[in-house]
């Protein structure tokens, strides 16, 4: 059982035992519900947190929890929302492209399922494979640093600018950027949003990879420009269909993934790199180069292609990473790298959104990625991920034959499969989540009509095989309620 599922049933016992206690009545003691209930500390804190915010107890630290009085404040009428939506409206419509502020298909990887069901939507490391232990003792080294709490420059600390610089130049150095190249971020997303609002004015086309991450789309539409789809296939994004967008748009933006690409897994093929490099810089467009899975390559990844930004002398490509991923959601540190007058604008664009990450995390991030137990858990990261992958495309093939897979990829979270034509996707995700299992839905990845019904199903997030084994069991039962007829089918699984 998971500490989220304990601390739900736990909560759930509770609330209705506390009608046994007169109103300011104190409940047995933090100690005696962890014998009763044989559960840690941590989870009975939390459930008892989780019932003070509801009201039912009231928490007094150093005496105990509490049958909260009855009749506590009254609850003021609510007041009159409805203008606002004239409000909304009058602003949405203001602009050449109408804004359009959507978050559904990032929260869909954010957001908790409940108790019980198993995460193929997890867009994160499951917690048994985030290094908790480095993480503790970098930020308690970090904090005891002179200077820790105080405000850092505004770029970023100096050596984790020159920490990133290095990364992305790769070994050779030679084309990267420098430190004086880099800011600090506070994770990937955010530096994505610097990036395309520095780059492109509302109603301005942004061309983007066809599928795509959600997020960047929802980024773009908040901004009021209009993404344009430029297809993928299994060597990347197409340059002959790039070089047409482009003519067609005049866009001076292409947002990318070269590696590991979200959904697909594709990696931009070598002869690619430079012809999207060329088609780019002869259209007077930047790329903006999502590099977000460099660190999630799987033990039979074999040597990566460097970033696009390692040769890039005439400052084509702007770049962006993250530590996210590859540590904990918590960890929200990230860089962007550009060269010219462009980083300027970056510059003004981030310091105006954020002033600055917190320095207390900037400081985590060096002892962390500075400290014997990085590359560790890098090898430990690849060489559990490669397991996870292969065990999910084996029981899909051998128990849910029905979803199509492309070629299982080397590096990132997710395998990205096909549904029989005529299926319902909103059918099918929900007889998921009803089964168990929580999947990823494809139409948030396509700005335009979708050509298929897809799915994106990670193995990330989960505790290992049995748990992988067990949630394509229960897909396996959810397409055999929403697939077309004699859609389904393969080997059932052992209960």
């Amino acid at each position: 059982m998971t500490e989220r599922s304990s601390v739900a049933e736990l909560a759930g016992i509770l609330r209705k035992e506390v009608d046994r206690y007169s109103p300011g009545e104190r409940l047995p003691s933090s100690r005696a519900l962890v014998e009763r209930f044989r559960v840690s500390p941590v989870t009975v804190s939390r459930a008892l947190a989780q019932l003070a915010a509801e009201g039912v107890v009231v928490t007094r630290p150093g005496a105990g929890a509490y049958r909260a009085e009855p009749g506590g404040p009254a609850t003021p009428a609510p007041g009159d929302t409805s203008w606002q939506e004239v409000a909304l409206s009058a602003q949405a419509a203001a602009g050449p492209v109408p804004r359009s502020v959507d978050a559904s298909g990032v929260l869909v990887t954010l957001a908790e399922p409940p108790p019980g069901v198993i995460e193929f939507n997890g867009g994160y490391l499951h917690p048994s494979l985030q290094p908790e232990r480095a993480l503790a003792a970098a930020l308690a080294r970090a904090g005891r640093r002179p200077g820790a709490w105080n405000r850092p420059p505004t770029d970023g600390l100096p050596e984790l600018r020159t920490w990133f610089a290095r990364q992305i130049a790769g070994p050779g150095g030679e084309g990267g950027p420098s430190g004086a190249d880099v800011l600090i971020t506070a994770g990937g997303q955010s530096a994505l949003t610097t990036a395309l609002r520095a780059l492109a004015p509302p109603g301005a086309p942004v061309l983007v990879e066809s599928p795509t991450y959600p997020g960047m789309l929802a980024v773009a539409r908040a901004a009021g420009q209009r993404p344009v789809p430029v297809p993928v296939d299994a060597d990347g994004l197409r340059p002959e269909l790039l070089a047409g967008a482009l003519r067609a748009t005049g866009a001076r933006v292409l947002v990318c993934q070269p590696l590991f690409q979200n959904p697909t897994g594709a990696v931009l093929a070598r002869e690619r790199r430079r012809e999207v490099l060329r088609i780019a810089r002869e259209a007077g467009a930047f790329v903006v180069e999502d590099d977000f899975a460099r660190s999630l390559a799987h033990e039979d990844a074999g040597a990566l292609p460097p970033p696009l930004a390692a040769d890039d002398p005439d400052g084509v490509v702007v770049h962006l990473r993250s530590l996210t991923k590859i540590t904990s959601p918590s960890l929200r540190v990230g860089a962007l790298a550009a060269r010219g007058p462009v980083l300027e604008r970056l510059r003004a664009i981030h310091v105006v959104d954020q002033f600055f990450v917190p320095r207390p995390l900037q400081e985590a991030a060096l002892e962390l990625v500075g400290s014997p137990a990085w590359p560790r858990h890098l090898r430990a990261v690849a060489a559990a991920l490669r397991p996870r992958r292969d065990h999910l495309a084996a029981e899909l093939r051998r128990q849910v034959p029905a979803l199509a897979q492309a070629a299982a990829p080397r590096g990132g979270f997710h395998l990205w499969v096909r549904a029989p034509e005529g299926t319902d996707e909103a059918a099918l995700t929900g007889a998921a989540l009803r089964a168990g299992v929580a999947v990823t839905p494809g139409r948030p990845y396509f700005c335009a009509e979708p050509p298929a019904v897809h799915l994106r199903l990670g193995f990330a997030a989960t505790a290992g095989t049995a748990e992988i084994t067990e949630g394509v069991r229960r897909l396996r039962t959810a397409c055999a309620e929403a697939l077309p007829h004699g859609a389904g089918g393969g080997e059932p699984a052992p209960a």
